[in-house]
This record gives structure tokens, sequence and C-alpha cells, in this order.
């Protein structure tokens, strides 16, 4: 069974059909990458199963279990984070603050959200630095960094992470990339939209390509590192 089955998912904007018909799984253990040009729908997938976007109909499947009518903050409970794009930090609080607000579906678990708080800044010993700084004053990659250490502050089994290297330089791209591989050494299993798409191809076991809202293809990372209708379309080759 998979950890994240996904069927038939038809997601809207209003009057605007989304996603149309999505079919996807993620296992246990797994990096799988979603990749496309913008608009494609990755993100949307990302909204709709960590319950910001509810859709119109279709199922998703958590461990076997039906989430996609349940509330976003059930799904964190079950084990669902998602570090969304753009890096939607608390600039007002610190990075301390910011951290403990991810932990808040842990409740009064103090010892485990003392241990997650570790953890992160095992993976980026820059946040342990600036941990009385507040967010809006950290750098793009610092606030990248604590975009995914709030996440992982709920201790989740599935990670979805979007577009964690968009506008960074390539030496942090770099870093964000081993982290990702560093973090799904330690358990977590990841689903992750990246316009990076050579660099995802390499860290991921499997992806989905999308376009207009539907699944054009999907294959092992690798092999479709080597396809050459990716290659031409997502990697700028000729």
């Amino acid at each position: 069974m998979a950890l994240l089955q996904v069927e038939n998912l038809h997601t809207y904007y209003g009057h605007v059909h989304a996603l149309k018909g999505i079919d996807l799984s993620v296992e246990q253990g797994e990096i799988v990458t979603l990749i496309g040009a913008n608009g494609a729908g990755k993100s949307t997938i990302l909204r709709t199963v960590s319950g910001l976007i509810k859709p119109r109909s279709g199922e998703i499947k958590f461990s076997g279990s039906g989430i996609a009518h349940l509330p976003a903050h059930k799904i964190v409970e079950l084990g669902i984070s998602h570090a969304p794009e753009g890096r939607q930090i608390f600039s007002t609080l610190t990075v301390t603050e910011n951290l403990n607000m991810g932990a808040y579906s842990l409740g009064s678990q103090h010892k485990l959200i003392e241990e997650n708080r570790h953890r992160v800044f095992e993976l980026f010993p820059r946040l342990e630095e600036r941990k009385q700084q507040l967010g809006g004053t950290l750098s793009g990659g610092e606030q990248q960094m604590l975009t995914i250490g709030r996440a992982l502050m709920a201790h989740p089994r599935l990670l979805l992470l979007d577009e964690p290297s968009l506008g960074l330089a390539p030496l942090l791209v770099r870093l964000i990339f081993e982290t990702i591989l560093e973090i799904n050494a330690k358990g977590v299993t990841i689903l992750l939209v990246e316009q990076n798409a050579r660099a995802a191809l390499k860290i991921a076991n499997r992806a989905y390509v999308l376009d207009t809202g539907q699944v054009a293809l999907t294959g092992q990372a690798g092999e479709l590192l080597q396809d050459d209708r990716i290659r031409k379309t997502y990697l700028g080759e000729q």
C-alpha cells in the first residue's frame, strides 16, 4: 500500500479546472518529484493534498485512509507537512518562534518538540546561529531553510516541498538539495515540486511530468533524465 495515493483528482479555482483527473502515488521512503511548465498544476497538487484547497472530486489516501475532505490542521496531525512556495515565514517572529509555530500540532509534547528543533538545527546550523533573529531579517536562503525547518517541526512522515530552490544562488541550491537527501535518509518521504528539473530528477526515485493539469508522463527519475522529450522541453537541451 502506498503511503500517499491520489486517484482521479479534480480541483478547481473558481471556474478554472486546474487538476483534471490526476492519478499518482508515493511509496514510503521515496522522493517523488513533479515537473512541468508554470501553470501545469504542480503546486495545486501539493495544496490539495495538504488541505489548503478542497478537490471537487477524487480520492486522496494517506496510509490507506481518505483525507480529501479533512481540514488542513488535521492533515498535519496525521503526518503531512507542507513547505510552501515563496518562503511564507512569519517575518516579525524570531527563528525559534517560527519553528515553534510549526510544532503546534504536537501540543504539549515538549520533549518531542525540543528533539525536533535539535534536528532542524543539525540540518541547518545557520538557523541555530540566528535563532533569536527576526525571520524578516534573514537572507533568502536562510528563509528557505526556515520554511523547511518549520515544516519538519511537526514530525512529518510525508514532506511536501514546493520550489525549495527558487531564487537561490547556485551554492545554496546545492545545499538545499543535499539537505533534502539527508531528510529523506532520516526516514521522511518527500513529494517535491521543483522548477530545476535536472536537479530534482537527479535526487528523485520517480517523477510525474504534468501538462495543463494532467499527468503526461511518469517513470523512474533516472530514465526520464535521459528521455529526449524531457531533455528538450524541461532541461533546455537540443
